[in-house]
């Protein structure tokens, strides 16, 4: 039987301590055949605090655990009877339903590419009011026209003496409004 991936409703906030007590579980009971990963899906992102580029760790899903594995009567009360793990999502409660190949492998690459490229933390739409909280356009709002993820730039339409000015800014230099 191939193993596939299911999700685990854990309590939010130990994700990880799940995922730990989960892999401490399978090499206690000798059921490393029948797992594959435990992971908790999260990302890098960047923020920018206090003019210093700092990075962390954002759970894309709080509160889930993904697991691989092939599901029988054994690994499904394994997975179950884990401390702070509340069940499965999906199917039935007996019986739950595996997420797609497709969904485990967009979940897995999310994860990758993160590695290699942490987001920001704070995402800007254009068309989107903004407060400029820096520079010399300090307490002006604005709209943002253009935003370059690569550079951490955006460009804002702020309104001066009556007139939209196009100007760059970087994403520390704005708030949402």
């Amino acid at each position: 039987m191939a193993k596939r991936w299911y999700v685990v409703h854990a309590y939010s906030g130990y994700e990880k301590k799940v995922a730990t007590s989960l892999k401490e579980r399978v090499a206690l009971h000798q059921m490393e055949e029948s797992f594959g990963d435990i992971l908790v899906p999260t990302e890098e992102v960047v923020e920018m605090r206090g003019g210093q580029k700092r990075k962390s760790e954002r759970k894309f899903f709080p509160g889930y655990v993904l697991v691989q594995m092939e599901l029988n009567d054994d690994t499904w009360h394994l997975v179950k009877d884990t401390p702070r793990v509340m069940g499965f999502i999906g199917g039935k409660g007996d019986q739950p339903a595996p997420i797609t190949e497709k969904e485990a492998e967009a979940i897995l690459r999310r994860v990758d590419d993160s590695i290699e490229k942490p987001k920001p933390k704070t995402i800007f739409e254009p068309g989107e009011m903004v407060r400029v909280t820096d520079g010399p356009f300090n307490d002006f709002n604005g709209v943002v026209e253009e935003v370059n993820y690569d550079k951490n730039r955006l460009r804002v339409a702020v309104l001066i003496f009556g007139r939209s000015t196009p100007v760059e800014l970087e994403f520390s230099q704005v708030e949402k409004t």
